[in-house]
């Protein structure tokens, strides 16, 4: 018989940070970035932290991307798995009520859960076998022998074939399923589902969710609001 499932955003969701920012950040103070690089990402970081524009998280977050993407290669992967285990070590109990409760209460009534983000996968499977998940997508940056080659793989840009994938692998049904993100890229997996949740949305998932009728919440401090 065909379970349904619940399918979680990590970063911002289940997760208070960013896991592909720690890692970034602690590669960068180990002094791992080329020179300039990490200095522009924490001016970067700040602009968006003193809210200069509105688009300031984005702007940040992409060039991190863009200068850790670069970086990578140049990181000998004992060093990175070492940053990896680092980063779980230290934020997988800074989880939001809300969702921790969530993840919860749905495994004891039976769903399968699923974990999809862009955030590197080794940190991302250590972080759901933690919390009890059954299965997680992250993101994969593809090893040659003992070097990084450079390409990267992420569920990001399409997190419902992402989540198909898993769909089919256990032959879980869509029926009463859910979904839990925070930001647009977490679109079209809610709109996949029977009860899609907004959980402290960006801007662009809150019109769109605001739009369909979607649950949207908000965890502020200890509070847990239900628009």
């Amino acid at each position: 018989m065909s379970r349904s499932f619940a399918v979680f955003d990590i970063d911002g969701t289940l997760i208070r940070w960013q896991l592909y920012h720690a890692v970034a950040h602690k590669l960068g103070k180990a002094g791992l970035f080329a020179p300039g690089d990490f200095e522009a990402i924490n001016h970067a970081r700040m602009e968006w932290k003193n809210r200069r524009t509105n688009e300031g998280f984005h702007a940040y977050e992409e060039l991190l991307v863009e200068r850790f993407k670069a970086t990578l290669p140049h990181i000998n992967p004992k060093t990175y798995d070492r940053v990896i285990r680092e980063v779980y070590e230290e934020y997988k109990d800074q989880i939001f009520t809300y969702t921790r409760d969530l993840v919860a209460k749905l495994k004891e009534e039976g769903y399968l859960l699923f974990a999809i983000s862009g955030s590197p996968q080794e940190v991302i499977e250590l972080l759901a076998a933690h919390h009890g998940f059954d299965a997680a997508i992250g993101g994969e940056f593809v090893r040659k022998g003992n070097v990084f080659t450079g390409e990267a793989k992420t569920p990001i840009f399409d997190k419902k074939a992402a989540l198909e994938m898993l769909v089919q692998k256990f032959g879980a049904t869509y029926q009463e399923s859910y979904a839990v993100g925070d930001s647009a890229s977490d679109a079209a997996m809610l709109e996949a589902v029977t009860h899609p949740i907004a959980f402290s949305p960006d801007q662009s998932l809150y019109n769109i969710a605001k739009a369909k009728g979607w649950a949207i919440v908000v965890e502020r401090k200890n509070v847990v609001y239900e628009l």
